[in-house]
């Protein structure tokens, strides 16, 4: 998920109840919440780097008790005042344990096998942002402070009510685990519509990806051994699959193994679940083509969102190779 969803979730994870466990636990539970994500600053290496370590090691269940105890140690050196050590790292664990949940309801996925295993987890039930659940998780935030403004309006001058948020935390996480088993329902029957249907070819595998506002819109993703086909399925209306766009996979050519064989693409290739190739000729230098290679869980060939390109000429030499975050072409 998105850093302002897990920031809150560590808010509302100390206001629930975890503040007690040691002093200065709301620092500590925001930047546990967080903790995860430390592996941005992979990113300075290029988009290549970040692809390959973005939620790797630092979002394992073998890494866990170390991104645990990290922000117990951040705070205390900065803030210069005692902790519970063992109630702040238990409540971290809680932390950064929601991190780990809450990213593996994405399309995007963890891999929380290292470094025994590079499988990715996803369960493909909400975006990186969504939009219920931002503005469940606005109206927790704001709740408490607007309920003490009422408050102090309404008591004497000399008694002030206190509102510490509890309630509205409580709720707010309970919303996100309400919410998550919604769409986890809402995610199966989009893959049994999907599986319900004949297509020209026989279908390999079956995929439905969340939108970002509508819950029951789901983008339907069908793999062939000839063809991807792409159809919205919204659960209030009849899926006709004829209404899919098709878009056929090369035939085998020599030129897509040595791209294979690059270190770009065995990185990508580690990561993408729907891979789609595509080769087309290029005019320099002579007589070389293009290939590509994209993630049919994030866009279509028409407008994809995460690329592996490859330049290869006549004899099958790599004359260059890189990974962009968006349509970008080497020449």
């Amino acid at each position: 998920m998105d850093p302002l969803t897990h920031t809150a979730t560590g808010l509302f994870l100390s206001r629930a109840g975890l503040k007690r466990w040691t002093p200065l636990a709301t620092p500590i539970l925001l930047l546990a919440a967080n903790a995860p994500d430390a592996d941005i600053v992979t990113a300075l290496g290029g988009p290549l780097s970040y692809l390959h370590f973005h939620r790797h090691l630092t979002h394992s269940l073998l890494a866990m008790p170390v991104m645990a105890i990290l922000p117990v140690v951040l705070v205390r050196l900065i803030a210069r005042k005692p902790v519970r050590w063992l109630g702040a790292w238990l409540a971290c664990l809680i932390a950064v344990a929601s991190h780990l949940l809450l990213d593996l309801t994405n399309s995007y996925g963890v891999r929380l096998l290292l470094p025994f295993s590079a499988r990715w987890f996803h369960w493909d039930l909400t975006n990186v942002i969504d939009l219920w659940i931002w503005g469940f998780l606005l109206i927790a935030v704001a709740g408490p402070f607007i309920g003490r403004l009422v408050g102090s309006e309404i008591s004497s001058g000399s008694v002030r009510q206190r509102h510490h948020g509890r309630g509205f935390a409580v709720t707010a996480l309970a919303f996100l685990l309400l919410y998550n088993c919604t769409r986890a329902v809402l995610h199966t029957r989009a893959l049994a519509v999907l599986e319900s249907r004949d297509y020209d070819s026989p279908a390999l595998r079956y995929a439905a990806m969340p939108s970002v506002a509508n819950p029951l819109l789901w983008t339907g993703l069908v793999e062939t051994a000839e063809f991807y086909a792409v159809a919205p399925v919204n659960l209030t209306r009849d899926f006709d699959p004829a209404r899919a766009a098709i878009y056929h996979k090369p035939e085998p050519d020599p030129a897509l193994a040595a791209a294979r064989a690059t270190p770009t693409f065995e990185l990508y290739l580690q990561w993408s679940q729907f891979p789609f190739w595509r080769i087309s000729p290029i005019a320099e230098p002579e007589n070389a083509r293009l290939v590509e290679v994209i993630d049919m869980r994030f866009g279509t060939p028409a407008a994809p969102a995460f690329v592996a390109t490859a330049l290869i000429g006549p004899r099958l030499q790599v004359f260059e190779s890189s990974f962009q975050f968006g349509t970008v072409r080497l020449r």
